[in-house]
């Protein structure tokens, strides 16, 4: 029996389907939603509202605070998804590499499933999935669902 389910979170509407899926197949379970800052994405948080300048220059205070209202906003909005379910979910962040950190937070928070969405891709030189999704699908030490 699936008892704690991660579902890391970029606030994407496949990553909302993500949720909604882990509050569905899991009720039972307790979930908690994942927010990873990706150092390595130069358009973080554009989706979100957010574009970043030069003045956003990463490790400025300016740049912590407009990663700190991105990362309360998608939290928030996953809070209230839960909500419609009649459920609550615990919610954490962190700041660095997604893959690293997703893998590292289910090991150490004792995650028996993680749920998360995955892009298709076609073509050969791609992953089947996109990078994260892939990346924990493969090295993950616990069940993966990709939801596309």
């Amino acid at each position: 029996m699936t008892r704690h389910v991660l579902v890391p979170t970029d606030g994407s509407p496949l990553a909302r389907q993500a949720l909604r899926y882990a509050l569905r197949e899991f009720p039972d379970a307790d979930i908690t939603v994942l927010h990873v800052v990706d150092l390595f994405e130069p358009t973080y948080g554009e989706h979100q509202g957010f574009e970043p300048t030069y003045e956003h220059m990463m490790g400025s205070a300016e740049w912590y605070e407009a990663t700190e209202r991105v990362t309360d906003a998608i939290l928030g909005a996953a809070r209230d998804l839960a909500a419609d379910y009649d459920r609550e979910v615990a919610t954490d962040s962190d700041i660095g590499d997604v893959d690293r950190i997703v893998l590292s937070y289910a090991d150490e928070e004792d995650v028996d499933h993680i749920v998360l969405g995955a892009h298709g891709r076609e073509g050969a030189d791609r992953p089947f999935f996109g990078s994260v999704a892939d990346t924990v699908a493969r090295r993950a030490s616990v069940p993966v669902t990709l939801v596309r």
